[in-house]
């Protein structure tokens, strides 16, 4: 069967997405042109900035690199979201009120802000974050510094931090512009091509069998599993038309072809990988963040050869909170962060 997700959802704020190098310049290596609604600078003048330089806080802005430090034997990158909520300044006019959203990905931060212009500008002397489906479930990063340094003159002391066993890989991608490259349509009756893959987090491998030299400058649909491949061409076309943050669910193929000379798999012994997509256009591209659901067998056919279209399981969508639940839902009234465990 093949398994197609709502794609109707709309966070109905300003809004947008940014790409970011894990490290304490936090250079931004891609931003999508909803920056300018939010906080009214162009992509433009924000693309090689620092990104922890738009906080207005007083908090240390380099507290901000801390929420992504490795705790204990938890794989950061399996933390699905780390939210929290900050001021950022404007091109124009006082800081306005985001709350960001924060997936890890190998090298790379794919962050999320979300506006709330409406709601006063109050500083922020503590930057106190959660993680909804990962390592630890909150943290006063600005308070966990210095009990950290206390802690070096009173052995023993101990700070709590919380985690969960539910884990979700996730990979980081971006692709050139889909109206820029020769996309075939329903029309033609051949498999498109697609945009080509210009930036892909080491992740990659974990969701599908193929590394980033495998990936890189290949057409992203040669990914995609080919009943989905009409679905995942009409979400890249919508990216590009709008300025917002879209979601899709649809199937990879687990074992793709993508080095000449390579064993073709079979497409009935191929079983395809369930991801969730968030994405948006960012310049000279679209940027997309895909979290790996689950292993599916390959769809079944009905007696004329067309795949058998099915939605996802319930049992799916309760293991696995949306990605737009994720961005759309308060943490402290949201069901994702459920079975947390006292780490220390």
């Amino acid at each position: 069967m093949t398994i197609f997700g709502d794609t109707a959802h709309s966070l109905n704020r300003p809004a947008f997405i940014g790409i970011h190098e894990k490290t304490e310049e936090t250079k931004v290596l891609y931003v999508s042109s909803g920056i300018r609604s939010a906080i009214g600078f162009p992509p433009s003048q924000v693309v090689n900035a620092e990104a922890k330089s738009f906080i207005s806080d007083s908090f240390d802005n380099g507290d901000y690199m801390s929420i992504y430090e490795s705790r204990g034997d938890e794989d950061d990158d399996d933390s699905s979201a780390f939210t929290w909520s900050v001021n950022l300044r404007t091109a124009h006019g006082p800081p306005v009120l985001h709350r960001l959203i924060g997936f890890s990905c190998e090298n790379s931060i794919l962050f999320i802000g979300i506006a709330y212009p409406e709601i006063p500008c109050v500083d922020r002397r503590e930057l106190e974050v959660q993680a909804l489906d990962g390592a630890m479930k909150s943290l006063n990063v600005t308070r966990q510094k210095k009990l950290a340094a206390a802690q070096q003159q009173q052995p023993g002391a101990s700070v709590p931090l919380y985690y969960t066993q539910s884990k979700q890989v996730k990979a980081v991608l971006v692709m050139e512009r889909p109206d820029a490259c020769d996309i075939e349509t329903e029309d033609t009756g051949r498999r498109p091509s697609g945009p080509l893959i210009v930036f892909v987090t080491g992740s990659i491998s974990r969701i599908v069998d193929a590394d980033t030299s495998d990936v890189m400058r290949l057409p992203f649909l040669k990914l995609v599993a080919p009943e989905c491949v009409l679905q995942v061409s009409r979400y890249f076309e919508r990216l590009t038309e709008s300025m917002e943050i879209m979601f899709e669910t649809f199937s990879l193929l687990q074992r793709p072809h993508v080095i000449d000379g390579d064993i073709v798999v079979a497409d009935d012994a191929n079983q395809r990988v369930l991801v969730e997509c968030l994405g948006a256009a960012v310049q000279d591209g679209v940027a997309i963040l895909i979290r790996k659901l689950k292993v599916v067998p390959p769809p079944k056919r009905d007696k004329l050869g067309n795949y058998i279209h099915a939605r996802i399981d319930s049992d799916t969508e309760k293991e696995n909170p949306s990605l737009f639940e994720l961005l759309s839902t308060d943490p402290e009234t949201s069901d994702a962060a459920d079975g947390w465990t006292q780490f220390r």
